[in-house]
């Protein structure tokens, strides 16, 4: 660990920073969008903005890279990060702070698809799982950290949204100055969607629910927490409370999946999330509560991501993983796309506990969809499956199929 940890330190520093930034912004625009009068709905648009445009990232950044390059296409969009960011309290408008949430969301997507080329690059086979590890680990690190951070200054003010722009123009530095060699970038064969359904049915389905999630997760909570009429301190503890769950029972659940039918296990874990959230609604727990149900829901949330990645990689051959990791994080972004207007609309009309009906009823048809699944064919024998390998959502499609590849090692 410590020779990769030798070799890879400026990019994972610069990872962190890159997430502190970005986890400062998408917790603050929902503080301060209450605070200039926009309405539920409004942010849900704001929100949904940001996942509209990784998706888009995720599609033509790779061909800007094969073009100019990955120097210019991390810098470039480097820089568009740190303008968008200082632009929102100048113009606070829902409308253009939409056309920025896109320009930002597809800037981060361009950023981490670079970002992942030159780990994979500098990684060899050996050291994969380690540096994939050690980039896993930096990026909840600096979500969590930006949760921290919001407490820095009055929302009201400029300040917060300066000291992100200012952690992203750094977060470029120990990268760009560094001596590893840029990565080539290949192009890769598609893989349709009728395909990958066929290949993994329950694969596609469930990255569609959790994208729907973990951006109602991601980018929702701050709305709700202004709903619910919580400080700006509570709502950084009750975001951050998420990710340190997410952290924390990655590996206990992770080991188990390496152990059992993973189908198993993604139905129990969306179980206990569905029954987690009716019981928040129904019992309305106090804020120590609520600290407990961000913990659960991040634990649970996270390794369910990382488990479906899994379990769709045990039927794929080497050749397809790469088409796969892509139209599987298009799904994926197709879901996280619709999660915060669904949800926006849903607390509209219910008020702050439609944040966690909305999360639970999409648990619920994981685990129903789940169940069926189990009917419909055998599972394969865990001596023949992939090992699991934690991946944040937030990912592209280069670290997921860098763990794809990872676990067929491993099974191989």
């Amino acid at each position: 660990m410590f020779k990769v940890l030798a070799s890879t330190w400026p990019l994972l520093l610069g990872v962190m920073l890159l997430m502190v930034g970005n986890g400062v912004q998408a917790s603050l625009l929902g503080i301060r969008g209450a605070i200039e009068g926009f309405s539920t709905t409004q942010l849900a648009v704001v929100t949904s903005a940001y996942f509209a445009g990784f998706l888009i990232g995720s599609q033509i950044v790779p061909g800007m890279i094969r073009r100019v390059g990955h120097v210019r296409v991390f810098a470039a969009l480097g820089s568009m990060i740190s303008a968008v960011l200082v632009v929102y309290p100048v113009l606070p408008d829902w409308m253009v702070w939409t056309a920025l949430r896109v320009l930002i969301g597809f800037s981060f997507s361009g950023v981490y698809i670079t970002a992942e080329s030159w780990l994979n690059n500098t990684a060899t086979n050996q050291t994969r799982g380690q540096a994939m590890s050690a980039y896993m680990m930096v990026q909840m690190l600096g979500i969590i950290a930006s949760q921290a951070l919001l407490n820095a200054a009055d929302p009201s003010g400029f300040t917060l949204f300066v000291i992100p722009s200012v952690l992203v123009s750094l977060a470029f530095m120990p990268i760009l100055l560094t001596a590893t060699p840029t990565p080539t970038f290949e192009t890769t064969r598609r893989l349709s969607f009728r395909e990958l359904f066929r290949i993994s049915p329950l694969g596609v389905i469930g990255m569609l629910l959790t994208g729907a999630i973990f951006s109602a997760m991601f980018g929702m909570a701050s709305v709700w927490g202004t709903l619910a009429e919580l400080s700006v301190r509570e709502i950084s503890i009750f975001i951050g409370a998420i990710y340190v769950g997410g952290l924390l029972l990655q590996y206990p659940i992770g080991w188990a999946s390496d152990r059992m039918d993973r189908r198993q296990l993604i139905l129990g874990l969306a179980v206990v999330a569905g029954l987690l959230m009716a019981a928040t609604v129904a019992l309305q727990p106090p804020f120590w509560g609520l600290i407990g149900v961000a913990l659960l829901l991040g634990g649970i949330t996270n390794p369910v991501y990382s488990l479906l990645i899994a379990y769709t990689n045990d039927f794929l051959g080497k050749e397809d993983m790469a088409a796969a990791s892509a139209g599987m994080l298009f799904m994926n972004g197709l879901g996280a796309i619709c999660g915060p207007l669904v949800t926006g609309w849903i607390m509209e009309r219910a008020g702050p506990g439609g944040f966690f009906v909305f999360i639970g009823l999409l648990y619920g048809g994981l685990a129903l969809y789940a169940g069926w699944r189990m009917t419909q064919r055998a599972a394969p024998a865990v001596a023949d499956t992939g090992a699991f390998a934690s991946v944040a959502p937030t990912a592209s499609s280069i670290a997921v199929g860098m763990v794809m590849e990872r676990g067929q090692e491993t099974a191989d």
